[in-house]
């Protein structure tokens, strides 16, 4: 397939859904807004690799099911909360429980809301396209379970050299806002079709050990030796199950320090880079059982149950935003 040079936005239809299409360079993103301003294709034609796990058109259903097994959904909060439910100062926090086998709520609040679409530009080096959500006492199924007026403003930014994407939360409630945000991101395994060795790369520091209802014991183990590949000769993404809790510490790449997970072709050397700031300090790695034909390296700015786990916050990644203020994070993805 020829390589597209056009800078664009566009708007379309994809499979029923309304969708923004955005081209830059070698890269098209495909936004579906009404659904948390999911990214859910990201596509480079020069070296023809999918980066992120897309619905056809027969899997519409399942995405509008499940929409954080497609594409880049937000999750906050991220992963679980236990008995969904946690206290922060004088406040009670109450969610659903999605779980039921372990009386859990999991995935977040907000990645199946409809976003607006606030602000695009198409500029000479790249296009950007930036989706909102605002929540408030009228906006009852989100304002019921986490009762702060708030803004949600994603950032799409595409050019030559990939997605850059930035995620800001500005507190408009006149309490200490909780925030934890994350993404379940389904990197395709192969990428490349016809090749099938791949190796996996993660800045992984600590493990997680988890109990019986995949929560934190608040014990922190050191990496076991599969886990080790992970910063050393890398670890096959796929074959078997996957399902691991990690805490953040840098790789060394290139001379400088890289925060986030690389996936690689063996046979051709092209590699999917998903790149996080500072402000993701843990992952859970889940690959649905080792043969769904992807893999989620997921960044999280708290561990999985932060809000009740006995820790420092500065080992839990558990914040809050005081009222007025902002708060942002970005990640990158791009191929080489």
């Amino acid at each position: 397939m020829k390589k597209s040079c056009e800078m664009k936005i566009e708007k379309f239809d994809y499979h029923g859904l309304e969708a923004v299409r955005m081209v830059a360079g070698p890269y098209e993103a495909v936004l579906i807004p009404s659904y948390g301003a999911n990214l859910i294709r990201l596509y480079n034609y020069e070296k023809q690799v999918e980066l992120l796990r897309a619905p056809s058109s027969e899997e519409i259903a399942v995405f509008k099911g499940r929409p954080h097994v497609f594409g880049l959904p937000l999750l906050f909060p991220p992963n679980r909360i236990e008995d969904g439910a946690y206290r922060n100062g004088e406040r009670d926090y109450h969610f659903p429980i999605t779980i039921p086998a372990q009386n859990n709520y999991h995935h977040g609040i907000i990645k199946s809301q409809p976003f607006a679409v606030t602000r695009t530009y198409v500029g000479v080096e790249f296009v950007e396209v930036e989706a909102s959500f605002h929540s408030n006492m009228v906006n009852d199924a989100i304002y019921r379970d986490f009762p702060h007026q708030f803004e949600c403003r994603m950032t799409f930014t595409l050019s030559a050299e990939g997605l850059e994407h930035t995620v800001t939360f500005v507190n408009d409630s006149d309490e200490d806002m909780p925030l934890g945000v994350g993404y379940h991101t389904p990197i395709p395994v192969p990428f490349e079709h016809g090749h099938d060795e791949y190796k996996m790369w993660l800045s992984a520091g600590e493990e997680w050990e988890l109990n019986d209802r995949s929560l934190p014991t608040e014990k922190l183990l050191p990496l076991d030796d599969q886990l080790q590949l992970l910063r050393t000769t890398g670890m096959n993404p796929v074959g078997v199950a996957i399902e691991r809790a990690l805490t953040n510490r840098p790789l060394m790449l290139n001379g400088e320090e890289y925060n986030g997970a690389i996936i690689q072709n063996q046979t051709t050397g092209t590699a999917v880079f998903y790149e996080t700031d500072e402000q993701f300090g843990h992952w859970t790695l889940w690959n649905n059982g080792g043969r769904a034909g992807f893999m989620c390296p997921e960044p999280q700015t708290w561990a999985i149950n932060a809000p009740n786990l006995s820790l420092d916050p500065d080992i839990t990644g558990f914040r809050v935003v005081e009222p007025g203020d902002a708060w942002s994070a970005t990640t990158k993805l791009y191929v080489k």
